[in-house]
């Protein structure tokens, strides 16, 4: 490690070096890459529980009967269930108990609260079929009309809702990982250049002696690339280490209640996050080869210019 952070031997060996301002960039890459790498993991728990939570909701609709005066509401909701499993489509429908429905409520009123003498509105829950495309809007007109105070609900306001918040947080995330992946380029874009500046007698004598360009840029570039690509996979190592720890905390958050349950879904990150990482990674390095290429081409022209 000590010759891939100093660059004494191998490619780059001609590179004048700081051993203080070295470590020192190849901490600030290791960290960027392994805070764009939780970014992406992030975003990846978000879209898997954002796809399960809606695929969910879309298997259910729920049809929501309030008390009316004068009317028994077991009566209702057996017609309400009734007209449920006559529907096409629909695959069956459940009467809520009461004691759900009021359990529902607890983590917005909180528990122990006696709701008896509250006029709390009833639910049927329809489990539909999708593959037979049930027609909600013909059966919540139907219902509406038969059954005094029942409304439809197939959550679609609920999924659209979701899915916008869910992009939001994505590009949120994707933002942070191109910001961080720009930031450690810009890092090793200024380190390139004050590496050239630092060595200007070493690269003055390669010229004087017949060195050709190409060869000069790839002794800076190489060193570089070589560093970059060294604390990116430290970072990558380090965000992978996270990703389980991350899901842990995610889990437990969702479950302090009922409703973040059902938002967050698993909150996990499977499988599908570690190549991500490996991505982001791949892509850090790549991006500090190419800048440290293109600021060692700089250089040397604005000093052939001088």
């Amino acid at each position: 490690m000590q010759n891939a952070l100093h660059g004494r031997r191998g490619p780059g060996a001609l590179v004048l070096s700081d051993p203080t301002a070295t470590r020192s960039l190849f901490a600030i890459i290791a960290i960027l890459t392994f805070l764009a790498g939780l970014a992406a993991m992030g975003a990846q728990i978000v879209a898997a529980s954002s796809r399960e939570w809606r695929s969910a909701t879309a298997r259910e609709a729920t049809i929501q009967l309030r008390p009316q005066s004068g009317r028994d509401i077991e009566a209702d909701l057996a017609r309400v269930a009734a007209l449920g499993r006559s529907a096409p489509g629909v695959a069956d429908a459940r009467v809520l108990p009461k004691a759900e429905a009021e359990a529902l409520l607890e983590p917005w009123l909180g528990s122990g609260l006696d709701l008896s003498s509250l006029p709390i509105p009833r639910l049927v829950v329809l489990r539909l079929d999708l593959e037979a495309a049930p027609d909600l809007a013909a059966l919540g007109s139907r219902v509406a009309a038969e059954v005094p105070g029942a409304t439809l609900d197939d959550h679609g306001s609920w999924r659209a809702r979701l899915s916008g918040l869910a992009n939001t947080i994505i590009g949120v995330a994707a933002g942070l990982v191109v910001l961080v992946v720009a930031a450690s380029g810009i890092a090793v874009g200024f380190a390139t250049r004050g590496a050239m500046a630092g060595s200007r007698d070493v690269v003055d004598v390669l010229q004087l002696v017949g060195a050709t360009r190409r060869f000069i840029v790839r002794e800076f570039a190489l060193r570089f690339l070589r560093l970059a690509m060294l604390a990116a996979l430290c970072g990558g190592v380090a965000a992978g280490f996270a990703a389980p720890l991350l899901g842990t905390i995610a889990a437990l958050a969702s479950a302090t209640d009922g409703a973040d349950e059902a938002f967050l879904g698993a909150a996990s990150m499977g499988w599908r996050g570690y190549p991500l990482i490996a991505l982001v990674a791949a892509t850090v390095a790549a991006i500090a080869g190419f800048v440290s290429v293109a600021t060692a081409k700089r250089f040397l022209r604005q000093t052939r210019a001088t």
